[in-house]
């Protein structure tokens, strides 16, 4: 199930609130995740446990995350049907998926461990 929600949400934290901080997230996405106001959160659950997220802030995706290919696959296909998106510098982690969803990677980057869609 995909659910949209903020930091404002009284489940906020109950989903989100161990990923803040996480060495795993962070070891895993080179990125760190923080719950800034104005962030819209795209979250992937399955029993009740986020699987996959993904936070929007004014049109440009900010933070993303999986345990599996295929939730983050169902969040980016959800978010591109809804959300009118700029360009984004993401994690080079998932980049395959990026793909897969149709965006497109700008070439010639000098980013080490990201790369930015449109």
């Amino acid at each position: 199930m995909v659910i949209k929600i903020n930091n404002k949400d009284e489940r906020f934290y109950q989903y989100m609130g161990k990923f803040f901080g996480s060495r795993l997230v962070e070891k895993q996405t080179n990125d760190r995740i923080y719950d800034d106001d104005k962030k819209e959160w795209y979250l992937y659950l399955e029993s009740n446990n986020v699987m996959a997220f993904v936070s929007i802030q004014n049109n440009v995706i900010k933070n993303i995350y999986s345990y599996k290919e295929k939730y983050l696959e169902t969040l980016l296909n959800t978010i591109r049907k809804q959300e009118n998106l700029s360009d984004s510098v993401l994690t080079k982690r998932y980049i395959d998926i990026y793909q897969k969803c149709g965006f497109k990677i700008y070439e010639n980057q000098t980013y080490k461990n990201f790369v930015t869609v449109y």
